[in-house]
């Protein structure tokens, strides 16, 4: 059985977790900072963009995975896997960024925010839904 979304999606979440470790590492490098932060927010936020990256991707491709074995609709799950890779990039590049004058996380970051979370509550429904659906087979 193949699973051409849940790879396409892991890829992507792989190269983009690779590239945040990277520019982790080279902040830490910079900052001579082998653990924790120090007071560089510079390799926090490298920090936090790649911690937060590795705690969000596992559960969404996990269930993508699960709903594409279900043989959940291919196109739906296409969508919701391209709508995350853009908000998981949308909250890297707006935690690189400034905030803005009045205060707040900067616009990509809140967007890539909210995205992931809808994407997680619409996988967690969508899988309940189909269990749910499944229960009397």
């Amino acid at each position: 059985m193949t699973l051409p979304v849940t790879a396409a999606l892991a890829a992507a979440m792989a190269a983009l977790l690779l590239l945040l470790a990277v520019d982790t590492v080279r902040n830490r490098f910079r900052t001579q900072q082998a653990f924790g932060m120090g007071e560089d927010e510079k390799l926090t936020r490298a920090s936090r963009a790649h911690g937060n990256l590795a705690e969000h991707a596992p559960i969404v491709i996990i269930m993508v995975a699960l709903l594409e074995m279900s043989r959940a609709n291919h196109m739906g799950l296409m969508v919701v896997a391209g709508v995350f890779v853009v908000a998981r990039v949308l909250h890297a590049l707006g935690l690189y960024m400034d905030p803005p004058d009045k205060g707040g996380p900067p616009w990509p970051r809140a967007v890539g925010v909210i995205l992931t979370w809808l994407v997680i509550a619409a996988l967690g429904a969508w899988t309940a839904l189909m269990l749910l659906g499944n229960l009397g087979n």
